[in-house]
Formats: C-alpha cells, sequence, structure tokens
C-alpha cells in the first residue's frame, strides 16, 4: 500500500545537501541538468527541450508534494531530486497491509560518482522510517544503469526480482526491483 506523503513543509540535512520542497525559482537549475542528454534518460524521461517543459515539471513537483530538491550547499544550486514515488511495481502478497513508496532519484551529471546520490537517499530513507512510519521502499534501476545499481545497493536495499518497467515515453526496459525494509 502506498503510504502518504507531503514534504511542503520538509527540510533534512546531510554534510554536502539540503533537501527541500522545490520553488519556482529553482526552474534553471531544473533545466540545467534536466536538458543534458542522458540524465533523464537513465530514469525514463527524455532529456528536456524547453524551459517551458522543465517549469511544467516544476509545477508538477510543488503540487504533488512528494519530490525533493536536492540542493548543494556548498553552491546553493539544485542538483537533482529525491521522489517518494507511488509503487508501480506489483510486490508480493507480504507487501499488501504494509505501507510504503516508490523511491527515485535523479542528479546533474557533473556530480556523478562523488557519493552524493547515496548521501541523499540516505537521508530520504531515514525521513520515510522514522519520521513517515513507513514499513518498506522499493526501489527501481534499469539493468544497464549501474551508477543507479551502486547507489542502491550501498543504501542497503535488497534485490527483490527482475522487472519490466514502463517508461514515461511508453518503452519498456529490463529492470531490477529492490526492497528495503523497516526494522
Amino acid at each position: 500500500m502506498n503510504g502518504p506523503v507531503d514534504i511542503s513543509n520538509v527540510i533534512l540535512e546531510t554534510e554536502r545537501l539540503i533537501l527541500r520542497p522545490w520553488e519556482e525559482k529553482d526552474l534553471e537549475d531544473l533545466f540545467s541538468y534536466a536538458s543534458v542528454e542522458g540524465v533523464g534518460e537513465r530514469a525514463g524521461w527524455t532529456h528536456h527541450k524547453s524551459r517551458e517543459e522543465s517549469l511544467k515539471v516544476l509545477k508538477e513537483f510543488i503540487k504533488e508534494k512528494k519530490t525533493f530538491a536536492l540542493v548543494l550547499k556548498s553552491s546553493n544550486k539544485v542538483i537533482g531530486s529525491i521522489g517518494l514515488e507511488v509503487c508501480r511495481s506489483s510486490l508480493g502478497e507480504e507487501y499488501n497491509t504494509l505501507v510504503g513508496r516508490d523511491i527515485g532519484y535523479v542528479l546533474h551529471k557533473d556530480f556523478w560518482g562523488q557519493g552524493i546520490m547515496t548521501e541523499g537517499v540516505k537521508r530520504v530513507i531515514e525521513y520515510s522510517f522514522k519520521d513517515l512510519n513507513y514499513d518498506f521502499l522499493s526501489c527501481v534501476h534499469y539493468t544497464y544503469n549501474n551508477q543507479s545499481r551502486r547507489v542502491i545497493e550501498k543504501c542497503g536495499f535488497t534485490f527483490y526480482r527482475d522487472i519490466k518497467s514502463r517508461t514515461r515515453y511508453g518503452t519498456f526496459e529490463d529492470s531490477r526491483l529492490y526492497i528495503l525494509i523497516n526494522k
């Protein structure tokens, strides 16, 4: 079962990051990373072709209240996002009475390989389990996306099964589904 979420008044911190709700002033930062070819495609969406496209997504982030802006403390720039998404993959019967969400993330290409996303995801996991009292989180990556796989593994998720994920543009990708249980 998908747990409730409303991050509109939530601010989380790590050593290098502030995780906060999106604001309209973040448009240029969003467009800066979302318009780079290869970034969105690893998360199931095509890179943004215009600021108008980014503005539409930004307004959805604000309205839906489930996606954190990832702000790098040293520059005060948004460099990515982490969302507590609706679980789209069918989990086994043992999860029917449990509450959780699917965690999804994307990071500006200039910051790949620095442990920043792992740092942010671990903080959102802590928030999800301690503050929202979720029983579990799930996470999915395309089989070719080894960077996401490494983040998932470093954050303690356990492989659950192989699946086919539907992308936002209607294609299907071979993917791996992972689960993390709140203990």
